[in-house]
């Protein structure tokens, strides 16, 4: 993590705060009036980043692509990095006191992990992926995992065999990392993917559990057993609250931290929490659409949450591409809310463009499609109670054969 931030410096994208700020609520505030990383040298003794990659700029340094070509590389990812386990970690007893986990929203519960990726290991899988977790005391936290998420179905089947589930939390990594374990990739292949990000290599380390983990300021080892608790409310990536829910515990029982750590907190609702919900998602659409025509970009929306909104940018072959790319696209994500589909004229990450196309090649009766009682977003508060919502399609595509019609004129 601290090349990374080194790399944004030079770039002259950090912006460093000097002033003691306050974990209650302050971080959080100041780290939403802008996108560039903040590197707080006094929060309670401590040092902090928050906005690590809050931007597609800073996502383009940490995974080492090209802007324009972030979607289309990543969607043809392999996993197939190369991990190395070499050592152990020194363990000393956990007190999450020492730590200047953050409280961000008036209504929270607590303070909460954010950027904590929990590392799980059992019957020789290994998962990885960022839960958010309510601060109980000095060793104990709440941890929302979602029912059929991965974690979850390993926590059950750990259980049922009368089990705790061993786990390793990571805090400060590489955000390629952090990336990789948003990812939904191939049982299993969360290292994997990491390495491949990281240039195909990279190395690990065994926690006394068995749990293996990466380079990190901070790691927390533990279990989740079978005790729950209740957890929220929490602020998500909408902006407005979650419910308060019956969630595991997970009880740490050692820690490492390097003496000089860098915490690194991500802001509920803020752009680095939306580019790490929405973009790992892109190049699943982009695959998905290209079984069904040409595309040129996918982009999951800021102001859509960066998770319920897309834009896909296509070449037509036939009149109907545009809609069969909408359908696509909601089968590739299922928390997709609307698509809106363009041509390679219009820019998918410019809404000004893109509320141009709906404006001129749009006509309702034929290039709106509406789809009814289907699963939507559980973050979304307009889904009703047995859980479904509407998906609209939008196709903002010229009509082919009648192009002239729609061209701008340019010099």
């Amino acid at each position: 993590m601290r090349e990374f931030i080194e790399k944004m410096r030079e770039r002259g994208l950090v912006v460093d705060v000097e002033e003691p700020v306050s974990t209650h609520m302050q971080a959080a505030e100041i780290s939403a009036s802008t996108d560039k990383l903040l590197f707080f040298h006094k929060i309670e003794g401590a040092r902090a980043v928050m906005n690590l990659t809050a931007s597609r700029t800073s996502l383009s340094i940490a995974l080492g692509i090209e802007e324009k070509k972030i979607v289309q590389t990543l969607a043809e990812a392999k996993f197939d990095g190369m991990v190395t386990t070499e050592g152990t970690l020194p363990m000393t007893e956990p007190d999450l006191s020492k730590i200047p986990i953050l409280h961000h929203f008036p209504r929270d519960a607590g303070k909460y992990l954010t950027s904590g990726i929990v590392f799980s290991r059992f019957e020789g899988v290994e998962n990885a992926s960022i839960h958010r977790m309510l601060l109980l005391d000095d060793h104990r936290v709440a941890g929302r995992l979602v029912e059929g998420r991965h974690t979850h179905v390993m926590l059950k089947k750990a259980l049922a065999k009368g089990e705790t589930l061993p786990i390793a939390v990571t805090i400060g990594t590489h955000p390629a990392v952090t990336f990789a374990s948003c990812t939904r990739v191939p049982t299993g292949r969360e290292l994997s993917f990491a390495s491949e990000l990281m240039g195909g290599e990279m190395t690990v380390r065994r926690c006394s559990n068995g749990v293996l983990v990466p380079d990190a300021e901070i790691v927390l080892e533990g279990y989740i057993g079978s005790e729950l608790t209740e957890e929220g409310p929490f602020v998500d990536i909408t902006g407005t609250y979650d419910p308060v829910r019956r969630q595991p515990v997970i009880e740490f029982t050692g820690m490492y931290k390097r003496p000089d750590f860098i915490y690194h907190g991500i802001l509920p609702g803020g752009d680095e929490h939306k580019m790490l919900m929405g973009a790992p998602y892109e190049p699943k659409i982009y695959k998905a659409v290209s079984g069904v025509t040409e595309v040129r970009n996918v982009v999951l929306t800021r102001g859509g949450c960066g998770y319920l909104h897309a834009v896909i940018q296509i070449k037509k072959s036939t009149q109907g591409d545009g809609k069969n790319a909408i359908m696509a696209a909601f089968a590739a994500h299922t928390s997709l809310k609307h698509v809106v589909v363009i041509d390679e004229d219009i820019d998918p990450k410019d809404p000004d463009d893109v509320e141009y196309a709906i404006a001129t090649r749009v006509s309702g009766d034929r290039d709106i499609l509406v789809i009814t009682g289907v699963r939507g977003s559980s973050l979304d508060p307009c889904q009703l109670e047995d859980g479904t919502n509407v998906k609209v399609g939008v196709d903002a595509t010229m009509v082919l054969g009648r192009e002239d019609d729609f061209r701008r004129a340019s010099w």
